[in-house]
């Protein structure tokens, strides 16, 4: 049964399928084997993943000329400048870790909310600070 296992323990029916836990945020994921869940990958953090659109889109609004800042930005978008500039420090994330993220292959323990703590500037440093095999 590909990986499955059925078995009758009295009146009860025991079912065991391969998995592996994977913390997501203080919470336990559940990850089965590529072919028995319908999915290949984890899904994705939508927090994580809209934070990552909104930085990258926000960079080429400032990149293009039609905001000359991120205050300007903020201003236009009705929001804080705070929070814009924290989220826009994620587009100088290293391409192979937003690769992961929006695969939803990123390690373990990888949140918006750590990653809003520091991102540093050397992709290596990122790496090793966010536990990504580059």
């Amino acid at each position: 049964m590909s990986g499955r296992a059925v078995e009758r323990d009295g009146d009860a029916v025991v079912i065991r399928i391969p998995m592996q836990l994977k913390s997501r945020r203080g919470r336990k994921e559940i990850i089965v084997p590529e072919g028995l869940g319908g999915r290949s990958k984890s899904p994705t953090q939508e927090p994580l993943l809209t934070a990552l659109a909104r930085a990258f889109y926000w960079q080429e609004l400032i990149d293009s000329g039609r905001y000359q800042s991120v205050t300007e930005l903020a201003e236009a978008l009705g929001g804080d400048r705070s929070y814009v500039g924290r989220i826009m420090r994620l587009a100088l994330l290293a391409p192979d870790i937003v690769e992961a993220i929006v695969g939803g292959e990123e390690p373990s323990g990888l949140s918006l909310e750590k990653l809003l703590k520091g991102i540093p500037i050397v992709w290596a440093k990122q790496r090793e600070s966010f536990g990504v095999d580059g």
